[in-house]
């Protein structure tokens, strides 16, 4: 069922993230081109047609119709590709006419621009841009900083969310140390067979462990070339360096904790839901097997899809039994694949509990937090590069809105997390050495320092052309993706 699809809340929520995440990009690249000196005569969010414009001061600021992106229109002598992109160059507007070269002006007929302004630069007014201002006239080192403006905004912006968000809501506190799953990831499976439900974790290394987030601490400041993890049972030494080590940023997902499986929440229309499931049940086993937590229940619902389960549990000191047959959707498994999973609609009973952090500790986090998900980023692209992830994970315009939409769903901080996300996912992507991003750019500016004078217009133009031709390819596979998803959805809802 298309349980994700809440119209109202998807729009917002995606308007909302790729909003802000766009606009604090421009920003970047709009304020050091101030800094240095460049004349900046638009600032746009979204292409295409302009919805609303208004000029304060030598700008022009627009949101328009396609809210997929934005730009800052930079004075340029050399870039016309890019000036076609982006509303045209920095000639004078109302440009006079003279009659056989006299010198005598033409009087024109119709009435002037609206926001004809006499005394302005082009193209709002009749005085050419002086060449100082021209963004090929700075230094290089000048040049370079506009360009790095842009994703360094977007770090700087997941940065601060994810610290503001520790600094709120402070440290979760998860009241166990009893291991609820394992992953089964391609990298944790030599190790997954030493750890087994129920087991107590009881020390990483040396420190102690208490609650679940002392272990994700412990492992998330794991130093040297191993960490131990210590057991009720034994202990596990896990490689960090070497050909056979566990990803740094991945070993705090390698194991997930044992927690009640309470059910909290029933979607309407879902599965659980029609088949009489509520609030407070306590799964006890499901498929005819016994649950002893919530990590086994999932389990079990996971490895169903469209097959009819049986779902037993206790409700005000009675057992109950039903027959729940599961929704079939794509779900990411451990590796990062897309697979056929089975989903009844419900979430269980969270402890929420959190404990204060000091401003350190949340900037710290924060950090951290910055660099593991832009090391997941990093990771994801050189898997699809290598050729070791399918390129069937890209997601487009729709991915991000239907994430967006679940995000809002769950809250605030959840839509927070996820701006931080893709604002940290911007930055690296616009890093990339493709014509028209910002390392494109950054790495032709390289290049022609190197050669010691600038590219002919013909080789610009066909760096331009090769850039938009990568950048069609990608957006036409992710939305492609985005699309099969999308009818996969349908056709179960529909059945």
């Amino acid at each position: 069922m298309l349980d994700w699809f809440d119209p109202f809340r998807v729009i917002l929520a995606f308007v909302f993230v790729l909003g802000i995440v766009v606009f604090v990009h421009e920003l970047g690249h709009f304020l050091a081109a101030k800094l240095t000196g460049v004349y900046a005569p638009r600032f746009s969010i979204g292409f295409g047609k302009a919805l609303w414009r208004r000029r304060w001061g030598e700008t022009e600021y627009i949101l328009a119709a396609i809210p997929l992106g934005g730009y800052v229109r930079m004075a340029s002598k050399e870039d016309e590709t890019m000036a076609a992109l982006e509303g045209g160059g920095e000639t004078p507007a109302a440009q006079p006419e003279t009659v056989g070269g006299s010198g005598t002006r033409v009087v024109a007929e119709e009435k002037p621009p609206a926001d004809w302004d006499p005394n302005a630069l082009a193209p709002f007014g009749p005085h050419p841009v002086p060449a100082q201002r021209l963004f090929e006239s700075k230094s290089l080192i000048a040049r370079l900083f506009i360009m790095v403006a842009g994703v360094t905004m977007n770090m700087v912006l997941g940065f601060l969310v994810l610290s503001a968000l520790a600094a709120y809501y402070g440290r979760p506190i998860i009241p166990t140390r009893v291991i609820g799953a394992v992953s089964d990831a391609d990298w944790a499976r030599p190790y997954a067979p030493r750890f087994q439900r129920g087991d107590t974790v009881v020390a990483v290394d040396d420190r102690a462990v208490v609650t679940w987030g002392d272990l994700v601490e412990g492992l998330a400041r794991a130093e040297g070339d191993s960490v131990v993890i210590r057991t009720s049972r034994a202990p596990v030494a896990i490689p960090l360096e070497g050909d056979s080590a566990v990803p740094r940023r991945d070993l705090v997902t390698m194991l997930t904790p044992q927690l009640p499986a309470v059910i909290d929440r029933v979607e309407g229309g879902s599965p659980a839901d029609r088949a009489g499931v509520r609030t407070g049940d306590s799964l006890i086993a499901v498929g005819g097997q016994p649950v002893d937590g919530w990590a086994a229940a999932v389990e079990q619902i996971r490895a169903s899809p469209g097959r009819p389960l049986a779902v037993e549990v206790m409700r005000d000191g009675q057992r109950v039994v039903f027959t729940v047959t599961p929704d079939s959707s794509y779900q990411r498994d451990d590796n990062g694949r897309e697979v056929l999973a089975g989903r009844i609609g419900v979430g269980n009973r969270v402890d929420n509990r959190r404990e204060p952090v000091s401003p350190g500790a949340a900037v710290a986090s924060g950090w951290e937090a910055t660099w593991d998900m832009a090391g997941s980023v990093m990771d994801v692209l050189h898997r699809l590069v290598t050729r070791r992830l399918s390129t069937d994970q890209l997601g487009g315009p729709i991915a991000i809105a239907r994430a967006s939409g679940e995000a809002a769903a769950g809250g605030f901080a959840q839509l927070l997390q996820l701006t931080a996300f893709l604002s940290i996912n911007v930055a690296i992507f616009n890093l990339l050495p493709i014509p028209i991003l910002d390392g494109g750019q950054i790495l032709i500016n390289l290049m022609q320092a190197v050669k010691g004078s600038p590219f002919s217009l013909r080789s610009r133009e066909y760096m331009m052309r090769f850039g938009l031709a990568m950048i069609a390819l990608i957006f036409a596979l992710a939305m492609f993706n985005d699309l099969r998803r999308v009818a996969g959805d349908l056709a179960r809802w529909i059945r």
